[in-house]
């Protein structure tokens, strides 16, 4: 009888837990309540938030001497400028940084020595550019491995590439940053009893390979040169026109404020080295229109909104404002 109303007590305890947890993990219910925006006015938010920024003002880069200064692919008779590793190197690298739309890329195969390239705007119809990219292939190989059974074998092609990248100021003649970069690429064949794939020595993975390497180093290469400050030229002064040099392609748009900066004078520091004093600020302008068809002919008309214009070119240099 004792037994009996323990287990009747005992029953009845663990309903009413059951009951209090049913109660305790019953959700309430959810009242949908209408935004205080209107439909309207949140469709234009969505749309500033996925608006495209404003263009980047792209900086004028040249890819000059870009050499294989390994002994693959090389022979006695072949000029180490003409160099098709070294050709193809350069070449990638100038199709990453167009694609990468930030840049306007020039090429200077030509162009070893920097003081041709600070010549270049009085002595050729040639863009000047801000930066000279020079560069060499460092390292190269290639090797096949593979395993041989009874019914079966399998071959491994690899390649390895190892790329060195300089970024050198074109007015100073310094190099301001280097870079490495390594890549591989491989590809596998397998053979079973006489039948299956079959590799032949494989051409493109030397590409893949130099691919991989220019991968591997490019994203530091675009940082480094958006860190430098763009600037461009003053063309020419008509009344109350200013002319600069760079337009839509170069990311320059009606309605953008640039300054107008005076170089620094020179001066000769004791260790012989020449240097440049900052430059200062004596106007600003906005621009009124753009013209030209491509990179090589385009600019800008501007208008003065503040400071006073020099009545000579000589010495000024356009960079970003900060309005």
């Amino acid at each position: 009888m004792h037994t009996s109303s323990h287990l009747r007590s005992l029953f009845i305890g663990l309903s009413a837990v059951t009951v209090l947890a049913g109660c305790a993990t019953k959700q309430a219910e959810i009242e949908a309540t209408e935004g205080t925006a209107t439909r309207i006015e949140q469709q234009e938010a969505q749309q500033q938030q996925i608006a495209p920024a404003k263009p980047t003002l792209k900086r004028k880069v040249a890819i000059g001497r870009f050499s294989n200064e390994t002994r693959y692919g090389r022979t006695f008779f072949r000029d180490a400028d003409l160099d098709p590793l070294g050709k193809q190197t350069a070449d990638m690298l100038s199709t990453s940084l167009v694609d990468s739309q930030q840049f306007l890329v020039f090429e200077r195969p030509d162009l070893s020595k920097i003081k041709a390239e600070q010549n270049i705007v009085g002595e050729s119809n040639l863009i000047g550019v801000d930066t000279l990219i020079l560069g060499s292939l460092t390292e190269f190989g290639r090797k096949t491995t593979g395993d041989s059974g009874f019914l079966s074998s399998t071959k491994l092609q690899t390649a390895r590439a190892v790329v060195d990248i300089r970024l050198v100021d074109t007015r100073t003649g310094f190099a301001f940053f280097s870079a490495k970069g390594a890549g591989e690429a491989s590809m596998e064949s397998g053979e079973i009893a006489g039948f299956g794939s079959k590799a032949d020595y494989d051409e493109t993975l030397n590409g893949k390979a130099i691919s991989a390497a220019i991968s591997d180093v490019i994203g530091a290469l675009i940082n480094k040169l958006e860190e430098r400050p763009w600037r461009s030229e003053v063309l020419q002064l008509e009344g109350s026109n200013i002319f600069i040099a760079g337009g839509q392609r170069q990311g320059i748009q009606a309605g953008d404020k640039f300054a107008i900066m005076a170089s620094g004078s020179t001066v000769k520091s004791q260790s012989g080295a020449m240097i440049e004093l900052p430059a200062s600020q004596v106007a600003t302008i906005e621009i009124v229109s753009t013209f030209g068809d491509s990179e090589l002919n385009e600019g800008s008309v501007a208008k003065l909104t503040s400071g006073t214009m020099p009545t000579s070119t000589t010495g000024i240099f356009v960079a970003e404002s900060g309005e």
